[in-house]
C-alpha cells in the first residue's frame, strides 16, 4: 500500500523536450523502478505526440493525484491543463506562458495539500515567460516566492541550487548573473547561509550524519595570497571561518582547478563553488545525462533534470531521459526523509 502521495511533474516549455522525455519515463517505468508520478499537462497534445513518435503510451485523465496509484501501470497519469494555442515544437510562443506558470502552481498547491509529495519541474523557456511579464529569475527564485503564498511557510524562503550526480555535488553561491557582477555578489553573509542551508540539508535529507563541504576559490590559485585578488581573504575565508564556529565541516577556498579530480572527491560530499559555471562544467563533464538540479531550503521537494528545453531535438523523440528519470528517483528518496 502506498502511504506517500504521487509525485507531481509540470509542463515545462511545452515546444521543448519536457513532454517526450516524460513519456519516455513513463515506457522505462518497470526497467527503472520508477515511483508513480502524474503530469499537469495537455492531456491531448500528450497523447497527439506519443502518436506522432509511434510510442505505445496511454494517456489516462485523473481527476486527483492519488488516481495515479490505480493507473500509473497501464498508463501515464494526466492532471488536465489544456493549452489554448498549438504548439510549434523548436518555436516557443509567449501565449503559453501562463499554463507553464499555472503547471508550476498547481504542483506547489498540491504539495502543500499533502496530495503530491515532492514536485518535478520540467524545463522552462525562460526569455519567453520574460516576454509574458514573469518577473523572477528562473524556477528557484519563483517557487521561493511561490511558497510563501501557501500553507506551507509564513515567509518567503531564500533556498540554494544544489546540482547532483552520481559522483559529484555541487552548490553555485551565484547563478544567473554576469561573469563581471560575481566578485560584488558574493559576501560573507550569502556563504555563510548557504552553508548553513547545505548542512542542515545533508544531514536532514540526504542522511549524512557529519557533511563535509569543500570551499572554492573564486581567483585562480585562491588568488595567490592576494597578488590574483582578495575575495579569498575579505569574503570567503571569513565567512568558512564563522561556518566552522557553528560546528560545519567546511575548508577553506581552494583552488577550484584541482578540486574535482577522483582523488580529491573523496575527501567532500558537496563543494560550495562561487558561480555557475565553476559548478556546472565539471558536474556535466563527468555524467551529463544523469545531472539532477534539487532547490534546498524549500518548504517542499523540488527536483529537475539538469538540462534545458533542447529545442532543436525537441518533437524528434531523440532526447534522453535519463536526467528527468534521476530527479524522480531523487525527489521520491528525498520525500520520504
Amino acid at each position: 500500500m502506498n502511504t506517500n502521495p504521487p509525485i507531481a511533474l509540470t509542463m515545462g516549455e511545452p515546444a521543448g523536450v519536457g513532454a517526450e522525455i516524460t513519456l519516455k519515463a513513463w515506457l522505462q517505468r518497470s526497467d527503472k523502478a520508477l515511483p508513480p508520478f502524474f503530469i499537469i499537462d495537455d492531456v491531448g497534445r500528450l497523447r497527439d505526440l506519443a502518436r506522432r513518435l509511434g510510442w505505445v503510451v496511454p494517456l489516462v485523465e485523473i481527476t486527483n493525484p492519488s488516481d495515479t496509484f490505480g493507473v500509473f501501470g497501464e498508463g501515464l497519469p494526466v492532471l488536465n491543463l489544456p493549452l489554448v494555442h498549438d504548439v510549434d515544437f523548436g518555436s516557443p510562443s509567449k501565449h503559453h506562458a501562463q499554463l507553464v506558470i499555472q503547471s508550476i502552481d498547481r504542483a506547489v498547491e498540491l504539495c502543500a495539500q499533502k496530495r503530491a509529495s515532492a514536485v518535478v519541474t520540467n524545463p522552462i523557456h525562460k526569455a519567453t515567460l520574460y516576454e509574458s511579464g514573469f518577473s523572477f529569475a528562473g524556477h528557484t527564485d519563483y517557487l521561493a516566492n511561490l511558497s510563501a503564498k501557501t500553507s506551507l511557510t509564513q515567509t518567503e524562503s531564500n533556498p540554494v541550487m544544489m546540482l547532483c550526480g552520481p559522483d559529484l555535488r555541487v552548490v553555485p553561491a551565484t547563478i544567473h548573473i554576469p561573469v563581471s557582477e560575481i566578485p560584488s555578489a558574493l559576501s560573507r553573509g550569502l556563504l555563510i547561509h548557504i552553508g548553513q542551508v547545505i548542512h542542515k540539508s545533508l544531514i536532514d535529507d540526504f542522511g549524512f550524519s557529519n557533511p563535509k563541504i569543500a570551499l572554492a576559490a573564486l581567483n585562480p590559485h585562491a588568488g595567490e595570497s592576494g597578488a590574483l585578488g582578495r575575495e579569498e581573504i575579505e569574503v570567503i575565508t571569513p565567512a568558512a571561518v564563522e561556518l566552522r564556529k557553528q560546528g560545519i565541516s567546511i575548508t577553506d577556498p581552494e583552488p577550484a582547478d584541482t578540486l574535482f579530480h577522483e582523488r580529491k572527491r573523496g575527501e567532500y560530499d558537496v563543494v560550495l563553488c562561487m558561480y555557475h559555471d565553476q559548478a556546472l562544467i565539471p558536474l556535466k563533464a563527468l555524467d551529463f545525462d544523469r545531472g539532477v538540479n534539487v532547490t534546498l531550503g524549500l518548504p517542499f521537494v523540488r527536483t529537475s533534470p539538469d538540462h534545458g528545453t533542447a529545442l532543436s531535438i525537441a518533437g524528434t523523440g531523440q532526447a534522453s531521459p535519463a536526467s528527468l528519470i534521476e530527479a524522480i528517483h531523487l525527489a521520491h528518496r528525498l520525500s520520504q526523509s
